[in-house]
This record gives structure tokens, C-alpha cells and sequence, in this order.
């Protein structure tokens, strides 16, 4: 009797809800700070190859009503975070930032969190300091979500946040060669 109990507790795992190894849980309590960055324990996290909208940018919703683009964005992270108990892994860390890769878990598929912000319309692949995507295949999602008109891209206005990025980039370059 006392194998088959240690047979069978050897069989059932130990932490439905833990993270693999190498992985951290992304529970809900973070501190959201946009919609591809949040704070856990003194540390800032940014999904690798993601950018939300950015805070504080507008769109006109279909009642002619004003949005904050960036608010929309940080309202799905949190929803994602809350229905999906996401784990994720460090890529890289730079500036004081660690960037992670994350995958949430729907019924039982692993998906790829970032994937499926930008698939659902309410974030954008990251470009580079040359517009080119950090990640091609984000920049395949984000063009699907545009054709389809998904999220935020139902919006006439919406403008991709590394366009008006760019443009800071440049106005503050001009001002400085003056």
C-alpha cells in the first residue's frame, strides 16, 4: 500500500501553478506601467520586441469619443495577466530593464504573450533604430492584426507608436544641431 501511495504521489506533480525552471510567474499585483513594461520587487520588465501604444496618444473610438491609445494597451496587458497567469524568462537586461519572452496558457496551448498582443490588435512589433522589427515574425502578426482590423487598428487615427517615436527622435536631433 505504502509503494502504490509513493507511486502515485511520485506521479502527480508537485506545483500545477510554478513556473519551469529559468521562468518567473507574471501574476497580477505587478505595477503596469505601459502596456509592454511593468515593475515586480524594485525590478522593471519589458516583453522582448513589443511596443504598446504610447501613453498619453489618442485614437477616436466609434462614438467620436477621444481615447488614450496607451491606457488601451495597458487595459489588455492587465486583462492578459489576469486570465492567463503568464510565466516568463529573461533575454536579455539592459539599461536597468530585463527583457523577457512570455507565454500564457489557454485551455491547453502555450502561447506566445507578445504574439498575442499584437495578433489582437493592442500592441505592435518593436522596431530597431533602423525600423526594422526586432523580432520578424511580430512584424508578420502586426500586419495580419492590420488587415484584419483587429483592436486598436479598428481605428482610423491610430498611428504606430515607432512612427511617432521617430519623429521625437528626429525633432529632438534638429533642435540639438541648431
Amino acid at each position: 500500500m505504502r509503494k502504490a501511495l509513493s507511486l502515485l504521489l511520485a506521479l502527480l506533480p508537485t506545483s500545477v501553478s510554478a513556473a519551469p525552471s529559468g521562468y518567473f510567474d507574471l501574476l497580477p499585483g505587478v505595477t503596469l506601467e505601459t502596456g509592454d513594461t511593468w515593475v515586480s520587487n524594485g525590478e522593471r520588465f519589458r516583453l522582448y520586441g513589443v511596443q504598446s501604444c504610447l501613453r498619453g496618444t489618442a485614437y477616436t473610438d466609434k462614438h467620436g469619443q477621444k481615447r488614450d491609445c496607451g491606457e488601451a494597451s495597458l487595459a489588455v496587458l492587465a486583462a492578459y495577466i489576469k486570465d492567463t497567469k503568464p510565466v516568463c524568462a529573461p533575454v536579455v537586461k539592459k539599461d536597468g530593464i530585463a527583457y523577457v519572452v512570455c507565454y500564457a496558457t489557454v485551455g491547453k496551448e502555450r502561447l506566445d504573450l507578445a504574439n498575442v498582443l499584437i495578433t489582437s490588435g493592442y500592441a505592435f512589433a518593436a522596431l530597431n533604430g533602423e525600423g526594422m522589427p526586432y523580432h520578424v515574425p511580430y512584424a508578420v502578426a502586426e500586419k495580419l492584426a492590420r488587415d484584419k482590423r483587429a483592436g486598436l487598428w479598428h481605428f482610423e487615427d491610430v498611428q504606430h507608436p515607432a512612427i511617432l517615436l521617430s519623429r521625437e527622435v528626429n525633432a529632438r536631433t534638429r533642435k540639438a544641431e541648431q
